[in-house]
């Protein structure tokens, strides 16, 4: 009903009282107006400054966008929705206490435990085979595990391979692991392959951590380069060894119960935004790593300049000794590795991991 009507109407019932005034109010109301949260709350681990963070919001951005300003997500940094339980966040999203997430699949690993297949030792190792793996098969058995957990999945991003960095000596070799006091994740994958290294693996946040390395009570600890650049891991750290021994992907996801309510236009609009979103924030995490494609690609469709185009050179730069491992190397690693390869086959099942071979085969 336009305004100059609903005015004539009102006149017309003003002797009918207040119900009558409401009903015609409610005429007036645009249909589907009231279908929508004021704001649906984002949970992620990271600050904005990070390249996660950067892609939460720019997926904040391209939803309130592409819904016509339906659809406003509000990012909350640092787990502030989780008061500091970070593995908490899949079962907040479940339950519609948080209505989205963009999250790392190593924190909802122990709600959707085929996730660890990214945490498999030295299984992955390239950018080409992690992208055959989420577009394949395997992407699909999680997403899919996902759902029946009460999640929707929506897009990949990434936070990146995990490289370890230490005070003590340049790593290229099982044994030189072998005494170090590491600060891992406490995920249980991760304990086990750094005590099978002989190293010490130990779990804490990453402000105690910090007073640990400036003490010398922890020598060394691993994170992806879009983690290491931003905390400046040379102020405690000489050596970086570049691994790839594992990657950790991020998910864009939803509450089930709410995105099943969504209308189809607004799923579409907010699939395209995770999509779109996930593809600058994944460019974020591989620039100056993976030659210049990603580089290319946020400065034509993006618009965006990097402000460390080659991180490497920076680490370098800033008194680093970066140590990347030759085939040789690796395969030493591999080996070392392989009784906690094994356990954590069995541990996701043979179909998972058949799945994930055949994706990487492709």
């Amino acid at each position: 009903m336009r305004k100059r009507d609903l005015i004539k109407a009102m006149g017309r019932c003003a002797g009918l009282g207040l119900a009558a005034l409401f009903v015609l109010s409610l005429a007036a109301v645009p249909a589907g107006a009231a279908e929508f949260k004021k704001e649906y709350k984002m949970q992620l681990n990271v600050g904005p400054t990070f390249y996660w963070g950067m892609g939460a919001v720019k997926f904040a951005e391209l939803a309130k966008e592409k819904t016509g300003g339906r659809i406003n997500i509000k990012p909350y940094f640092g787990s502030s929705l989780l008061k500091g339980h970070q593995l908490k966040s899949a079962q907040l999203v479940a339950t519609g206490v948080i209505d989205c997430a963009l999250e790392s699949t190593i924190n909802i690993s122990p709600v959707i435990s085929e996730c660890n297949v990214f945490s498999l030792p030295f299984f992955i190792n390239t950018y080409e085979n992690l992208d055959k793996m989420e577009n394949g098969k395997t992407g699909k058995a999680i997403f899919d595990a996902m759902e029946k957990k009460g999640l929707i999945g929506l897009a990949w991003g990434e936070n990146g391979f995990r490289q370890v960095t230490n005070s003590k000596r340049a790593i290229r070799t099982p044994e030189d692991v072998k005494g170090m006091r590491l600060r891992v994740v406490g995920s249980p994958i991760f304990i086990d392959i750094f005590r099978q290294l002989g190293a010490d693996p130990v779990d804490m946040n990453w402000g105690d951590a910090v007073t640990a390395f400036q003490q010398g009570v922890v020598d060394g600890q691993e994170n992806p380069v879009g983690v290491l650049v931003p905390v400046q891991i040379w102020q405690y750290h000489k050596y970086a060894t570049f691994w790839n021994y594992l990657v950790d992907p991020l998910i864009f996801y939803w509450n089930k119960k709410d995105w099943q309510a969504f209308p189809k236009d607004i799923k579409k609009a907010l699939k395209e935004a995770a999509l779109e979103a996930a593809e600058f924030e994944k460019a974020l995490c591989r620039a100056g790593l993976d030659g210049e494609k990603s580089i290319n690609l946020l400065k034509s469709k993006f618009k965006h300049t990097m402000d460390i185009p080659e991180p490497v050179k920076h680490m370098e730069a800033k008194g680093m000794t970066v140590t990347f491992l030759k085939d040789e190397e690796r395969k030493a690693f591999i080996e070392a590795t392989k009784p906690v390869f094994d356990k954590w086959v069995k541990e996701l099942g043979s179909d998972l991991y058949e799945k994930a071979k055949a994706d990487i085969k492709k």
